[in-house]
C-alpha cells in the first residue's frame, strides 16, 4: 500500500507539558496517557477527543524531585482544545498534580530543543521547624514541601524556620 502524498497527510502540533506533584509521587507514562484521554473525552466529548487525537510521545517523571515532562501530539487546529483538556487534569492515579503547557511546536525536534529538558530544577532536603517540630523538607525553586507523617504540606517562607 502506498503512502499518502505530503499534502494529504494529517498535520500535527506538539505540546511540551510540565508536570509537578509532591516529591514522593510516582507517575508513569501509561497513567498520564489515560488521564489525557479521559480529560479529552470529558471536555470535548468522544468525537472531539477523537479529532484532537491526544497522544503522549515522550514522558519522563522524577519521583525524587516530583517534576516531569511530556510531549503530547495533537492534530493541527486542535491545540486550544487540547490545552484546555490538559488543564483539567488535577490527579493521576490518586496523586495530585499540576499540569502546564510550556509551549507548542510544529516539530518534535523544535519542541525538545525549545521547551523540554531545560528545567534544571534541583531539589534538596533541609531540616526545618514546622508546627513546633523539626521536620524534613524538600526545597526546589523557592517552594518548600514539608514532610508530615503520611504526606507533604506546601509551605511559604512564613510557615517554617530553618533548623
Amino acid at each position: 500500500m502506498k503512502h499518502l502524498p505530503k499534502h494529504l497527510r494529517p498535520r500535527w502540533r506538539y505540546l511540551a507539558v510540565e508536570i509537578e506533584s509532591w516529591p514522593d509521587a510516582t507517575i508513569d507514562r501509561r497513567a498520564f496517557q489515560r488521564e489525557c484521554w479521559y480529560a479529552g473525552q470529558n471536555l470535548l466529548g468522544d468525537p472531539g477527543s477523537a479529532r484532537a487525537g491526544l497522544s503522549v510521545l515522550q514522558f519522563e517523571f522524577s519521583a525524587d524531585a516530583g517534576v516531569g515532562e511530556a510531549l503530547v501530539k495533537v492534530r493541527h487546529g486542535w491545540t486550544d482544545e487540547a490545552r484546555a483538556a490538559l488543564a483539567c487534569i488535577d490527579e493521576i492515579d490518586g496523586q495530585p498534580v499540576g499540569v502546564r503547557v510550556s509551549g507548542i511546536s510544529g516539530t518534535i525536534r523544535a519542541a525538545e530543543e525549545k521547551y523540554l529538558g531545560r528545567r534544571g530544577q534541583d531539589s534538596e532536603e533541609r531540616n526545618v521547624v514546622f508546627g513546633n517540630e523539626e521536620r524534613v523538607a524538600v526545597v526546589r525553586d523557592g517552594s518548600v514541601d514539608v514532610r508530615l507523617d503520611a504526606a507533604f504540606a506546601g509551605t511559604t517562607d512564613l510557615d517554617y524556620d530553618l533548623a
